[in-house]
């Protein structure tokens, strides 16, 4: 999979962008604040529809009535071009091939993995970032996880507020039967393929762990499974669970048990990153993490999504540097990166160079 041209109006600070990307490493240099980021931003909005934003009307440029985003790419050799319009007045719009679709249809289109200077406290960040993180390969690989992790939050959203009028007194208890069959269910489908995909990623950023640290360092995931002590017959024993904790769920309102709560692990030679992690071994293995991304999904969808580096070189050593920037180039994956500073990359050419200022490509 790679990107053959982007094109940008109006959105955050970019007001007329269109560029076209090498098919292997694009580098876009300039000092902060100029939009560089923004571009990055923008391909990753449109693979997860995710974005720093707290509204998406913050991604019109101040002024302007709505932003335009339009990515031609090839994918299992087919060109499609996606465009998407956000406006502060109307529902955002998705077109793929000029054929209208809803976001749950977006999930799997365009691939892409992103990796910020902020995926370094990941490690030391909350569940959520980190279920985040995986939910968002799952997806990207199997579209209709996306569906499930859906239903799954919002069954959830529907037995805490039940759970709140049964202690209320407007509610009986026996109410809880069906939706704690239909929460196990959903909650066996989604757990199941974290289970799976983690399984997955662990040897794959193990082996990128070994190879970034001279082989020194060993890195294993565990999927933390709050609540639940087994990883056999999830339905059976989620439901389970939900009976015997259902006396503790109404006296607190709210559901104690489940994917909404389950956590990632990381460990490097046996010691919790959380806990023992120096500064080296967690920037290695956030992007031994990233790197392993990569493989997940190629191996998933059979291509490379594309990768998306946003200040990364900055906390990179130039041992570190030479060697992402080697693999990247051997495995043919289109990478867009930005830098303040041109002396993090070789002299040698790796593709395009853009430099980027007030909004503006060059």
């Amino acid at each position: 999979m790679h990107a053959a041209e982007i094109s940008l109006k109006d959105w955050r600070n970019l007001a007329d962008v269109c560029f076209c990307p090498d098919a292997a490493i694009n580098i876009f240099l300039g000092n902060n604040a100029q939009g560089k980021t923004n571009i990055l931003e923008a391909i990753n909005f449109a693979s997860l529809l995710r974005s720093r934003a707290g509204k998406e009307s913050e991604l019109i440029r101040w002024g302007q009535a709505a932003a335009l985003l339009r990515i031609g790419y090839v994918k299992a050799g087919v060109s499609h071009e996606l465009a998407i319009e956000v406006s502060a007045e109307r529902p955002r719009r998705i077109l793929l091939d000029a054929n209208p679709i809803r976001p749950r249809e977006l999930i799997g289109k365009l691939n892409s993995v992103f990796f910020s200077p902020e995926d370094l406290f990941m490690f030391k960040g909350s569940p959520s970032t980190r279920r985040k993180f995986l939910d968002a390969q799952i997806a990207q690989a199997v579209p209709i996880f996306f569906l499930e992790l859906t239903k799954y939050t919002r069954l959830v959203e529907l037995r805490n507020a039940l759970l709140k009028k049964i202690r209320e007194g407007s509610a009986q208890a026996e109410e809880l039967d069906l939706w704690d069959e239909q929460l196990a269910d959903a909650a066996d489908k989604v757990i199941s393929k974290r289970l799976n995909a983690v399984e997955k990623l662990n040897g794959l950023a193990n082996a990128m762990q070994q190879k970034m640290s001279a082989q020194a360092e060993d890195l294993s995931i565990i999927y933390d499974l709050r609540g639940l002590s087994v990883r056999e017959n999830i339905a059976a024993n989620f439901l389970q669970t939900l009976r015997a904790r259902r006396f503790e769920d109404v006296r607190r309102g709210t559901t104690s048990i489940g994917a909404h709560l389950d956590d990632l692990k990381f460990f490097v030679n046996g010691h919790e990153l959380k806990l023992f992690g120096s500064q080296g071994q967690l920037r290695t293995a956030a992007l031994a993490l990233k790197l392993s991304e990569l493989q997940f999904l190629k191996t998933e969808t059979g291509e490379y999504p594309l990768l998306l580096l946003d200040d990364v070189m900055s906390e990179l050593d130039a041992t570190r540097r030479e060697l992402l920037l080697e693999f990247l180039s051997r495995e043919g994956i289109q990478t867009l990166i930005t830098a303040t500073d041109k002396a993090y990359f070789p002299t040698r050419p790796f593709g395009k160079i853009f430099f980027v200022k007030t909004g503006t490509l060059s």
